[in-house]
């Protein structure tokens, strides 16, 4: 886990306000909704760090409940030394997260900066209701 986070966007900033209770939690995820994330992926060509290919395999991880777990960050920078554990994931795409909540199968889960103070998780069924909205 890193100790110190200093945001350095938008989004990094609203999850703290939230994290804080100083934004709404439902006024974050309308706010959410609308931003883009970056998810890491497998890909068999990785050109400087982004996806080259329409076979990019997203990083997911099992949770210790054995929940799979789509991982995402707030910025390509903060998934640097996350990925490093996960050869392969060298690239990634940014997209907005409602198409990645969209295209999230059921059942499945979501990181937003695992190993970082700031971040959340949403539970299968918050991603459902969300996809139900």
């Amino acid at each position: 886990m890193h100790d110190s986070f200093e945001a350095r966007n938008e989004l990094e900033q609203n999850l703290m306000a939230a994290q804080e209770g100083q934004m709404a939690g439902d006024a974050f995820m309308k706010y959410l909704m609308d931003t883009q994330v970056f998810m890491p992926v497998k890909d068999s060509i990785a050109i400087e760090g982004f996806t080259g290919s329409d076979k990019a395999v997203p990083l997911t991880l099992k949770s210790e409940d054995g929940i799979e777990v789509l991982i995402l960050f707030s910025s390509p920078e903060r998934a640097k030394s996350f990925v490093q554990d996960y050869p392969g994931y060298d690239g990634g795409l940014l997209a907005e997260f409602s198409w990645v909540v969209e295209r999230t199968g059921s059942g499945v889960g979501i990181s937003i900066n695992p190993d970082w103070s700031v971040g959340m998780d949403l539970e299968p069924e918050m991603l459902q209701q969300l996809r139900d909205n």
